[in-house]
């Protein structure tokens, strides 16, 4: 009696977890980071609540199997998991690649520094520094002085012109949370866009970066 009783409860604390579930804000921010031409903010409280749901699934998980619970529920609460944890691992990995393709402009802007996860921080230090020995080891000792930077072409260079940088001018595929009405896209005199909940647009990033970043535009 209170192995089933202990079984309900369990149930009873996974059906409240699924209907709470930020699984639906996870996939938003993943399809976000995945569709962007920068980096985004971190979500840190999304992430830590979805570590949360991810251990109390797994917990459910194992005590579903122990207690002789149907294997269909089962494998139901596995798929729900695989899900949440594949979501997660994903939008983790694609920030870091980010990184890594943008190492040096995201160590020299602080407004892209400011973006990142204390441990995403780490990450952009060390990699800066082994891609920087690289370079200095493999090219950039054999040249002149004058063009040993690995930020800038030559001596006489005033910006750092061999940094890569994303190129916010391209086009994203978007979709609208609610009406927005008639939206300027930039200050180059074009029509305004009008705007309408739930339909497709391609429109320019740097555009809609702001709509982006205030979450009433979500990237596809």
């Amino acid at each position: 009696m209170d192995s089933g009783a202990g079984e309900s409860s369990a149930a009873d604390d996974y059906e409240s977890l699924m209907s709470t579930t930020d699984a639906e804000l996870l996939k938003s921010a993943w399809r976000n980071e995945k569709a962007a031409l920068e980096i985004l903010k971190f979500n840190e409280d999304l992430v830590h609540r979805s570590r949360q749901q991810i251990q109390l699934m797994e917990e459910m998980v194992d005590e579903s199997s122990q207690n002789g619970v149907d294997p269909l529920t089962v494998s139901l609460y596995q798929m729900d998991l695989d899900r949440t944890m594949f979501l997660l691992r994903s939008y983790l990995r694609i920030r870091l690649q980010k990184i890594e393709k943008y190492v040096f402009h995201v160590l020299k802007t602080p407004e892209i520094w400011a973006r990142l996860s204390k441990q995403e921080q780490k990450f952009a230090n060390r990699c800066g520094e082994d891609l920087k020995h690289h370079l200095e080891q493999s090219v950039l000792s054999k040249l002149p002085d004058q063009y040993q930077s690995h930020l800038r072409q030559s001596g006489a260079s005033e910006d750092d012109d061999m940094v890569p940088e994303p190129q916010l001018d391209g086009y994203v595929v978007c979709r609208s949370k609610k009406y927005l009405g008639a939206f300027q896209l930039d200050d180059g005199g074009e029509e305004p866009v009008n705007i309408e909940a739930d339909d497709l647009y391609a429109l320019p990033y740097k555009s809609i970066k702001p709509l982006v970043e205030s979450g009433q535009i979500d990237l596809v």
